[in-house]
């Protein structure tokens, strides 16, 4: 049975590149390494809710709305990339983030503003609190508001990771590669959610492990695969079971979330300087310092292929810069 995919506004650079990363392969001598650039999606710098938001604001653009909103926090790569797909399609955009706004703006906040959208800060309060009162207020505007989730991890975001295991699939396929294992950063699930999913879906036989950015593993395993499951009834797969193969790893959460320590300095500076790619401090540095450890303790072997799921981020790093 394949997905009944719903309607999908197609501004996403896809596919997007499947590379080897030989020099860190070499570097670390332990499995074959490949990376997938979602950071290439093109969407205000790209990254992984790119593939989300092409069905979230065409179902937005279906109810009739104007104005998007959605949370996150101070650099949120998803809050940049919304605020990017509203400016595109004529959309107000607000954003809820958590916190205080700092003393300098930089990273994703300065992208955010020179693409338009409107910053409301929650100070103490919890960020559920903060968004119904902005719907409010933008409905007494006359405005017609859609509300994204954290992440954009929902039925619909998920959807646009099944359909992505398509893109992986091909590529795959027609590059002659076999992969045993799929790394990624994960927090709000909709990513890994849509993967695993998407593997069932399209015979994909590798593990998918996503590592923690934020959350105990019991927690973001039970998150994601109800959300995995959730999108398979929604795409009228029926049943599918994909608890079992969901799979997290949460030895890595450090200080927390987008507290940048050694692993993710380490981690940012080997990608940079052997392959010439920018990860960020929050997602895929942590993620790639997690993939990094694991190899060297032995958790995959010399003959497997590892893919690192790129996801985006690099447009927040300036924030980082004390940090890094």
């Amino acid at each position: 049975m394949k997905p009944n995919y719903p309607n999908r506004l197609a501004f996403a650079h896809l596919p997007t590149p499947l590379e080897k990363l030989e020099r860190l392969t070499k570097h670390l001598g332990g499995p074959d390494i490949y990376i997938k650039r979602d950071d290439q999606t093109g969407l205000a710098t790209g990254g992984n809710k790119t593939r989300k938001l092409e069905f979230l604001v065409a179902d937005a653009l279906a109810h009739g709305c104007d104005h998007l909103i959605t949370t996150g926090a101070a650099q949120s790569n998803h809050c940049r990339q919304t605020a990017a797909a509203a400016a595109r399609y004529g959309l107000g955009c607000s954003l809820v983030l958590r916190g205080q706004p700092p003393l300098h703006i930089t990273g994703n906040l300065l992208l955010n503003q020179l693409l338009g959208a409107h910053l409301y800060w929650t100070g103490e309060r919890e960020r559920n609190q903060v968004v119904p009162e902005v719907v409010t207020e933008v409905e007494t505007m006359g405005r017609k508001p859609y509300v994204i989730p954290l992440g954009g991890s929902n039925v619909l975001g998920a959807t646009g990771y099944v359909l992505a295991m398509a893109e992986l699939t091909g590529q795959l396929a027609a590059m002659g590669i076999n992969i045993d294992f799929i790394v990624m950063g994960s927090s709000s699930g909709g990513t890994q959610a849509g993967l695993v999913l998407g593997a069932r879906v399209y015979d994909f036989h590798g593990h998918i492990l996503g590592i923690s950015i934020d959350h105990p593993a019991d927690d973001l395993h039970m998150q994601v695969a109800a959300l995995a499951t959730a999108t398979a009834t929604h795409l009228g797969l029926g049943t599918t079971a994909v608890a079992s193969l969901v799979e997290v790893n949460d030895d890595y959460i450090g200080g927390g979330y987008a507290v940048v320590g050694e692993a993710e300095r380490e981690a940012l500076r080997m990608v940079a300087q052997l392959e010439g790619v920018l990860l960020d401090p929050v997602y895929t540095g942590r993620a790639m310092a997690g993939l990094i450890d694991l190899i060297r303790w032995g958790a995959f072997t010399r003959g497997q292929s590892v893919l690192f799921w790129h996801t985006g981020g690099a447009a927040a790093l300036p924030a980082f810069a004390d940090k890094l």
